[in-house]
């Protein structure tokens, strides 16, 4: 009893929950709430018309089909200008009568059709406005977001929050926002023709209660099923963030798959996930379905009811078989916008859950941002140096352990050790790709935490380990970020990094498409145009993660004394498993657990007979004298 009053209050606290942000998310209509103005109007008119549409039952019935003239038992309530059309169109002959409502039908149909389709117009653009939004608010705050966001989620599933859960939320706009603003419109005018019979035509009010007590019924199953979908609808986007995570996996380690024989296994894991996406949408599918039969279903009973109850007045003679007919047809109108509403409901059900992953990415903190009072690093003079500096992605593994280090401007530090020792993220710490979680680093001596994140960024370039290169030219790829750069200046870099002559080779040379993440060149070509773009940059700090672990050894020696050469008046960071590369550095730093064990020059290393002196005869102890 206690558990099952706890689930509902858990499950109406969801709720509200969701309809709140679906309140918020209306905020993205605002900059368009012009176009939603003018639909609006469309929507008053059109619904206005098929409302005087209806109407013109009673002449044609009464008047026209029966011979007889129109009558308002309700005439002493009737104003007078209600009075003298009824008179008018009593005093038209028939074959005339007849031949002008069937004209003013036509015409008031085709007025009520344009209005429809404008409507239908601008609910569109402001669907597709509202998408356009949304994803490009997504994607700034992706590109906002922090590096430790990117370890904790999967890069289908984000994919999968830009385009399929807003793909849902535009149908919510599209056509839910559509319903729940034209629906009510419909209610409202059918509602008011309903008395407006009631009052100048003398309906029962037996009827009227009948129709009052059982069309609300209608409801009842719909708000039901409803609360089924919302859960229906969670699961079927967190499936299909499944099947774009696998997707992706795929297509980046296409070569893996297919040199391990892996289809088999990868086929079975898709059919898995697809099957999964597949039972879930036609839970979702059947529910949606269901709604409109079923509320129609619960409609013709209902109006079964009102046709006999009514049909019994009409034989008895004390209701116009107009008046009712019209009461009829404004009842069945009823019907279209209640099932309307009833679908819009499962509709913004699986909005809501949309909604709510889109603002789980909208809302999340960005973890490294600048401080309120952040100055501009203008110019980097002295030195780098790493305090106390202690790291860790999680609580269970600390990566940085009491480090501390200085290099001064203009030196060069190699970083040495095995894989997993904590390097990669020491030089992470540097551009703030991450923050320290004790500790600082200091540049000139002011922690940089103190500068802006992109003055500070100006100042490193990168070359990381996995060479990413943008499915663009080669000069755009160099010169990143600045697509009006001087061709001279992205060729001088071209040159400094060795990559000039593969470069003119290429179809179209520097403007020659390298494909996604540059699958066309060979590792070799590919790091060197990142080399190339990092050069181009030309930053006072460079950090080299692996620069030359993609090149072959003619190919590296020419990178290397590339490097060397730009090594002038910089301070490098450089981390390298080929301590050939390492053997001219200003320090070395040898890492092991998250600890710097060791720190010197590479003859001074050696001499130590430490770790560093172990791992290069490990490497070069074979090699001729």
């Amino acid at each position: 009893m206690v558990a099952n009053t706890l689930l509902k209050v858990n499950q109406s606290d969801k709720i509200n929950s969701n309809m709140r942000e679906y309140i918020r998310f209306l905020k993205f209509v605002k900059p368009h709430l012009w176009v939603m103005i003018f639909a609006i109007i469309c929507m008053i008119i059109s619904s206005g018309l098929g409302g005087v549409s209806l109407g013109m039952i009673i002449p044609v019935v009464d008047n026209i089909l029966s011979g007889k003239n129109i009558a308002l038992p309700g005439a002493t309530h009737a104003p007078n200008f209600l009075l003298h059309i009824i008179d008018k169109i009593n005093s038209v002959p028939k074959s005339l009568l007849l031949n002008w409502l069937v004209i003013m039908v036509s015409v008031l149909f085709f007025i009520k059709e344009v209005f429809l389709f404008v409507q239908t117009w601008f609910m569109n653009q402001l669907g597709q406005s509202v998408l356009k939004d949304v994803r490009q608010a997504i994607y700034e705050k992706l590109l906002a977001l922090s590096n430790d966001f990117y370890s904790s989620v999967k890069t289908g599933e984000l994919v999968s929050r830009v385009t399929f859960d807003v793909g849902i939320i535009v149908n919510s706009i599209t056509e839910g926002l559509t319903d729940l603003l034209l629906q009510p419109i419909q209610l409202l005018i059918y509602i008011v023709i309903l008395i407006w019979i009631k009052v100048y035509f003398s309906i029962s009010l037996g009827l009227v209660l009948v129709t009052v007590i059982i069309f609300p019924l209608i409801t009842y199953p719909v708000v039901k099923i409803g609360n089924k979908l919302r859960k229906i609808s969670t699961s079927t986007q967190e499936s299909m963030s499944d099947i774009n995570s696998l997707l992706f996996e795929t297509i980046y380690g296409i070569s893996i798959v297919k040199s391990f024989l892996a289809e088999k296994y990868q086929k079975e894991k898709f059919k898995a996930y697809n099957n999964r996406y597949f039972k879930m949408m036609i839970k979702s599918v059947k529910r949606i379905a269901i709604i409109s039969p079923l509320g129609e279903f619960v409609g013709i009973i209902c109006m079964g009811v009102v046709l006999w109850c009514g049909g019994k007045d009409v034989v008895e003679g004390r209701l116009s078989a107009g008046a009712f007919i019209a009461f009829l047809a404004a009842l069945l109108s009823l019907l279209k916008p209640l099932k309307r509403l009833s679908r819009l409901y499962g509709i913004n059900l699986q909005a809501m859950a949309a909604i709510t992953r889109v603002f789980d990415i909208l809302d999340r903190e960005i973890t490294i941002k600048n401080k309120k009072d952040a100055a501009k690093l203008i110019d980097f003079k002295d030195s780098i140096e790493f305090k106390d500096i202690n790291f860790s992605y999680n609580q269970d593994r600390v990566i940085l352990n009491g480090i501390n280090l200085k290099l001064l401007k203009g030196q060069v530090l190699a970083m040495v050790g095995m894989s997993g020792a904590g390097k990669t993220t020491f030089v992470n710490l540097l551009p703030r790709f991450y923050d320290p979680g004790k500790g600082a680093v200091l540049i000139d001596g002011k922690n940089i935490r103190d500068f802006t994140i992109e003055s500070l960024r100006e100042h490193i370039g990168t070359v990381s380990q996995e060479t990413i290169l943008f499915n663009d030219t080669v000069r755009n790829n160099i010169a990143f970020g600045k697509p009006d750069a001087n061709i001279e200046d992205v060729i001088g870099a071209g040159k400094a990094a060795n990559a000039h002559n593969f470069i003119m080779k290429m179809s179209m040379g520097y403007e020659t498409i390298v494909g996604d993440r540059g699958i066309k060149l060979s590792g070799g070509e590919k790091q060197r145009i990142a080399i190339a773009r990092a050069l181009f940059k030309d930053p006072p700090i460079l950090i080299l993660d692996e620069a030359t672990s993609q090149l072959d050894t003619e190919t590296e020696k020419l990178v290397q004394e590339a490097i060397n050469r730009l090594m002038a008046n910089r301070t490098v960071f450089v981390i390298a498993h080929r301590l050939s590369t390492v053997e001219h550095a200003d320090k070395i730093a040898v890492f092991e657990g998250g600890r710097i064990i060791e720190t010197g020059t590479h003859s001074e290393l050696l001499q130590k007979s430490g770790v560093y002196k172990h791992l290069y005869e490990l490497q070069f102890k074979s090699r001729p004298k």
